[in-house]
């Protein structure tokens, strides 16, 4: 189960909708002011308005590429292309014979407001009203000296100065409300990893009971009416096959009595074992659960992959967890082989590991990934973190492959 983006991962999405709204509301203030001077070039052919159309041509081009890109270069870019633009368009309005926008601020926000919305690069509240601030300069330094060059009196544009106030508000109160979110992700992604091991346990709970009842039970009822002077060789041998059953680890495979000893082979062999038992010899304790049978429908590259990324994994544990534990519980369908790595330990935020810790980026996922399979990280400081690797069984791999 995945409950939305990684930890790491949502403040960048957060941002690129957010200022892909920013760049949607520019979008209709350059429209709304080139239909606002086709308005006025022919309310009164006497004035010549269209050099002031000009100018949003490029401002709409730059917040395109702004929108597309959305780097450092791009909304600079925009900003002093949007700045050039506010003032030639101011200059245009102010230098007729009879200014049409005395008095009426409203027909010079439409460019400056798109020039608040440059959106910026980055993410964070920091960089955010840093890019907004520096819209608002940009333009209102601009549509000035504009009026100044004209010969007007510059005045306090209170429309476009409540439109910056307006959109640092609405900032600081998404910035709140993704503060908050990210507090409770790691709830629900842990929610969302207890929910699996809780499956994956009451599975091995069904599977142990009645493996008690077929075993233990049986045995007892068979010893209560037995006679006296010794067991029957053919039940001691039995019960003593039942007992290394127990005390193993194959009961917890899907296998039938008859095929354990098939099941015991593919198990050993496998690659997910040689990475347990190398990590148990390093000092880790390591409780294996679940179908152990499982990993006998992986080919041999996709076992030997599954286990070097396992045991990187429990080697992570080893050195960064700052515990000595951790559980390792596998599950198998028809489709895939599902393996979940589990400490209690310290945890960690991937998106804030150092650029030297390949383990997890090139050991787990790349490596995973490589042969057609998914790893999805849950992690929390202070409250561990839990691993799931899936991997398509042979067949399933091999369809997808010819398809």
């Amino acid at each position: 189960m995945s409950l939305g983006l990684p930890a790491h991962l949502a403040p960048l999405a957060l941002g690129r909708s957010f200022s892909g709204g920013l760049h949607a509301v520019a979008a209709t203030c350059l429209t709304a002011s080139l239909l606002l001077v086709i308005v006025f070039q022919y309310a009164d052919f006497n004035t010549v308005l269209w050099p002031a159309a000009l100018a949003l041509v490029p401002m709409g081009a730059l917040l395109w590429f702004n929108d597309r890109a959305r780097s450092a270069f791009s909304s600079a870019s925009y900003l002093i292309v949007g700045g050039a633009g506010v003032y030639w368009f101011a200059l245009t309005f102010y230098s007729q014979s009879h200014p049409i926008v005395v008095g009426d601020a409203f027909s010079l926000a439409g460019p400056k407001i798109a020039l608040l919305m440059v959106g910026g690069s980055g993410t964070g509240l920091t960089m955010a009203l840093t890019w907004t601030v520096a819209g608002y300069l940009v333009a209102e330094a601009a549509s000035i000296g504009a009026i100044v060059q004209s010969g007007g009196r510059p005045e306090f544009d209170v429309l476009t100065f409540l439109s910056f106030f307006a959109l640092v508000v609405v900032m600081v109160l998404v910035d709140m409300s993704r503060r908050i979110a990210l507090r409770a992700q790691p709830r629900l992604h842990r929610a969302a990893r207890d929910e699996q091991l809780d499956a994956l346990r009451y599975r091995i709970e069904v599977k142990a009971a009645a493996l008690m009842h077929d075993t233990v039970l049986s045995h007892l009822a068979a010893l209560a009416e037995s006679k006296t002077g010794g067991l029957n060789p053919l039940l001691q041998e039995q019960m003593e096959r039942d007992l290394e059953i127990l005390i193993g680890e194959e009961w917890l495979s899907e296998a039938l009595p008859a095929i354990d000893s098939k099941t015991r082979a593919d198990w050993q062999n496998s690659g997910l074992y040689a990475a347990i038992q190398e990590s148990r010899a390093l000092g880790l304790e390591i409780e294996s659960t679940g179908d152990l049978a499982a990993v006998a429908r992986l080919g041999r590259e996709s076992s030997v992959a599954l286990g070097l990324a396992v045991k990187q994994c429990l080697v992570n544990v080893l050195r960064h967890s700052g515990t000595t534990h951790a559980e390792v519980a596998i599950y198998g369908s028809e489709t895939d082989v599902s393996v979940m790595v589990v400490d209690t330990g310290r945890g960690f935020s991937e998106g804030e590991t150092g650029a030297d810790r390949l383990g997890l980026r090139t050991s787990v996922r790349r490596r995973i990934e490589a042969i057609q399979g998914s790893v999805q990280v849950w992690s929390t400081p202070g409250r561990g973190t839990s691993i799931m690797i899936r991997i398509p069984t042979d067949a399933v791999a091999a369809t997808s492959e010819t398809a």
